[in-house]
């Protein structure tokens, strides 16, 4: 618990800071120097962390990247946090690329859920997003994840003004055609680029609106989670959420924390620093030492990011590299 008498529930494990892709509000077109290999943590020492999250309370753990199925040994690591936390809720966040020869293992290793980030339903709009002609693949990664029996599956689309706004309400028809939930996430200041702008948010209640207009929706009350998710009023199947980090952001009810993938904690996705947990766990350190210096990092944990305020500062780190 941190001083806010906020209970961290929800960790995020970031395997690789590698990826495939390089989307405009992510990385350059060029890509980012890579952490060497031996900086990365291993599958063996993921596993012993997440023991040790588990043991302090976290019930639900999300792999994350850069992207994630670039990691050789995945379906290794998804096994060792299912061993360590039976009854977790495991999931991965993914471009999907790699799914068609990746869901079946993932799902026999005991992954529970994936979500696909898809930021357009147009293959030329996509490919100019992400800077690859991979659209098709990601479709078939989509349907590779359902005949792999992962239900229910999401969709995180990031809003920008000018390129995919206008896609709303179609994104809303796929998630009433195919039982899908998707979710609209607002542009961040985490590119690596430093292009990002306020004109280039789309608020989530313009998108909400979008949407009701269209096809009336009603609040679905769930689990604690970033996303406002409704369903539709008419009981088409699917739902659609808004993740409104800028304009309405949810600090107050934050239960995350985040295990970047060089074995850094990190309190905040918007924090200024992190607590070092591979240097001490390499030297020997005893899961009681460990735990110690996680529980001191939570009790750090500040009131919420500063965007939009006169003192926001931007994390030295972007998107792909501290973990999505």
């Amino acid at each position: 618990m941190d001083s806010f008498g906020r209970v961290v529930r929800d960790l995020r494990v970031s395997v690789t800071d590698r990826c495939n892709l390089r989307c405009t509000y992510c990385m350059p077109k060029e890509g980012l120097p890579w952490l060497p290999r031996e900086e990365v943590l291993t599958a063996e020492e993921i596993g012993r962390l997440v023991r040790i999250f588990v043991g302090l309370g976290v019930e639900e753990v999300k792999l994350t990247g850069g992207e994630p199925t670039l990691r050789p040994d995945l379906v290794d690591i998804v096994r060792a946090v299912r061993e360590v936390g039976p009854h977790l809720d495991l999931s991965i966040t993914t471009n999907g690329i790699l799914l068609p020869s990746l869901a079946g293992p993932l799902r026999k290793a005991g992954l529970d859920r994936v979500t696909v980030s898809l930021d357009s339903l147009v293959g030329s709009k996509y490919a100019s997003v992400v800077r690859r002609r991979v659209f098709q693949r990601v479709l078939e990664g989509l349907r590779a994840a359902e005949e792999a029996g992962f239900w229910p599956i999401k969709l995180n689309c990031v809003l920008i003004r000018g390129v995919n706004e206008d896609e709303v309400l179609s994104f809303a028809e796929l998630a009433r055609a195919t039982g899908y939930e998707v979710r609209f996430i607002e542009y961040m200041p985490l590119d690596a680029e430093r292009a990002w702008e306020w004109g280039k948010v789309v608020p989530w209640h313009e998108a909400y609106a979008a949407v009701a207009a269209r096809f009336p929706l009603i609040y679905s009350d769930g689990r604690p989670q970033p996303a406002k998710v409704y369903r539709f009023a008419d009981g088409s199947p699917g739902a659609v959420g808004f993740i409104s980090s800028v304009t309405d952001p949810f600090c107050s009810s934050c239960n995350r924390v985040r295990l970047t993938a060089d074995g850094q904690l990190r309190t905040c996705l918007f924090a200024l620093e992190e607590t070092d947990l591979k240097g001490p766990l390499r030297a020997g350190a005893s899961d009681e030492e460990l735990e110690g210096l996680i529980r001191a990092a939570v009790a750090r944990k500040w009131a919420g990011h500063r965007i939009g305020k006169p003192d926001f500062l931007r994390p030295h780190r972007s998107m792909s590299q501290i973990g999505g």
